[in-house]
């Protein structure tokens, strides 16, 4: 049994909820911010907290994870930070308007230190803002509908340009 309790304000590095399939789906706690299998130092994942949808294929840290590793990140919400002025920021908490959970696309690695020690990291996916996040910030979690977590989590789904298409902007209304 999975024991999670909710939390405000998750920051990286810590614990998140995801779902992934690694042969059945299942629910469990990772580590926010991914360190790649082949990574030297766990550190790294201080800096890998979110991948561009439009670079996932590409970039070396991300493209195994996307090919295989796939999972949904959830939380019933997310907050961004609006620059105002100088050094200013503004905090907005985004939510679905009946606060229902989220879920966001995302990809996970296991990856082992040289002690033996074991960490299970993941990053969120990101894409350009929908119209009603633009105002707020240039970019925005990709959030995944129900109907289309099959796909996503399915280690043997290999369809790259299918895959592609779910990294979309949900519609305005969704939040």
């Amino acid at each position: 049994k999975l024991e999670h309790r909710p939390r405000y304000n998750i920051a990286p590095t810590q614990q998140v909820l995801t779902v992934s399939n690694n042969g059945e789906r299942r629910g469990q706690l990772m580590r926010w911010g991914l360190v790649p299998f082949w990574a030297k130092d766990r550190n790294v994942g201080y800096r890998m907290i979110n991948a561009k949808s439009e670079t996932l294929a590409e970039r070396p840290a991300f493209r195994a994870a996307f090919r295989k590793r796939r999972c949904l990140v959830l939380a019933d919400g997310f907050y961004e930070w609006q620059k105002t002025g100088g050094s200013r920021k503004q905090p907005w908490h985004i939510h679905r308007p009946d606060d229902a959970p989220l879920a966001f696309a995302g990809i996970w690695e296991h990856w082992e230190a040289e002690d033996g020690s074991v960490l299970q990291t993941c990053a969120i996916i990101t894409t350009d803002a929908n119209s009603q996040m633009a105002p707020i910030h240039h970019r925005m979690p990709v959030i995944l509908d129900p109907p289309d977590f099959p796909a996503w989590l399915d280690p043997q789904h290999d369809d790259h340009d299918q895959l592609q298409r779910l990294l979309q902007p949900c519609p305005d209304e969704t939040l």
